[in-house]
């Protein structure tokens, strides 16, 4: 049977209800699950043969590069994944159901024995890539990072200093083969190493450095040993504190703000104040099948009754919103006005 041109599929598609589109997108994932453990069967078997080898292929890798046309990752994760596969059978049936996806599996794959493997499976369920990382964490803790400043070379594009120059430190300047490449830095990148321990990686300039080093001497009396950690937990305190004076108006002490004015757009800092700490300073929105969205970035102020249409500036009318179901919650609000509103008579 041929196959349906992607401009008819499309075409087919916008004649769906809602309802309809995510029934087949469901159907078309739970599908897609059972496929991808299928074919882990299939390589957890080809890995110990010799067929991709007589094929003219030097490892199982190359062949799924190459003879299948999958991408570096996912041959690499469909091939660890097989290989854990091949020792616990139960991880084809978790990949079929959904219950964990390939990258689940490839970050635990290491950790997993006979004796522990259903519980942790099980455990893995429905987590997020972060989630598992804190997991492995737990099943093999890894020792504390040590803090340490290492001032990272020059771009590439940068012109070399004139011969004989002294570097900062005096010293003969150590040549870029020995220094780490700037590609293996990934700026706020956070690991998780044992339970509640986590290393934070970024990359900070000459400023900020000059910042952390004064903010350690003047901490000496209440940090003695200067430890980096906890100067950056002091200064993330403080930093809270003053957003939430700034954001909110807050005070150790708040004074009763004066009841909004009926009718004002303005939202009094208290009712912000309260909004926020219900809210958990996530979105509040929650989905036609109860899911909250949580998100945290670029989280608004939403009137659930809108302004526009007479609602006002309480705690009880006021809820948590990203920017998108901010937006979304007005458009759909005012379609719905709209289509309510009666249509002029013909008579």
């Amino acid at each position: 049977m041929e196959e349906e041109p992607h401009h008819d599929v499309r075409a087919s598609l916008r004649r769906l209800s809602d309802v309809e589109l995510i029934a087949r997108i469901r159907r078309l994932v739970a599908r897609e699950r059972r496929a991808t453990a299928l074919l882990l069967a299939h390589l957890a078997e080809l890995d110990t043969r010799d067929a991709h080898l007589r094929a003219g292929y030097s490892s199982l890798f190359a062949y799924c590069r190459e003879g299948l046309g999958l991408s570096e990752h996912d041959a690499y994760n469909r091939i660890e994944v097989s290989r854990t596969a091949r020792r616990l059978p139960l991880v084809l049936e978790r990949v079929a159901s959904g219950a964990v996806n390939l990258t689940t599996v490839r970050l635990l794959g290491p950790h997993l024995t006979p004796e522990n493997h259903r519980g942790v499976l099980e455990s893995a369920r429905g987590k997020r890539r972060t989630e598992v990382e804190e997991m492995v964490a737990r099943l093999a803790p890894f020792p504390e990072a040590p803090p340490f400043v290492r001032k990272l070379p020059a771009p590439r594009s940068a012109p070399p200093p004139p011969a004989g120059s002294p570097t900062p430190t005096g010293s003969p300047a150590a040549p870029l083969a020995t220094l780490p490449s700037c590609r293996q830095w990934t700026s706020g990148e956070v690991t998780p190493l044992a339970p509640e321990r986590y290393r934070l990686q970024v990359t900070i300039g000459g400023s900020t450095l000059e910042k952390l080093r004064l903010a350690k001497d003047m901490l000496r009396h209440a940090i003695p040993s200067g430890d980096d950690a906890a100067v950056l937990d002091r200064a993330f305190t403080a930093l809270l504190a003053d957003l939430a004076r700034t954001k909110f108006a807050a005070t150790e002490s708040p004074r009763p703000s004066r009841a909004a004015t009926p009718g004002s757009r303005h939202i009094p800092a208290e009712v912000r104040r309260a909004v926020w700490l219900r809210d958990l300073g996530r979105c509040a929105f929650v989905g036609t099948d109860g899911r909250r969205c949580n998100e945290r970035a670029f989280v608004e102020f939403h009137h659930l009754r809108p302004y526009a249409a007479g609602g006002e500036a309480d705690a009880e009318n006021i809820q948590l919103r990203c920017r998108r179901h901010n937006d979304y919650e007005a458009r759909a609000y005012f379609a719905a006005s709209r289509a309510r509103e009666p249509t002029p008579s013909s008579a």
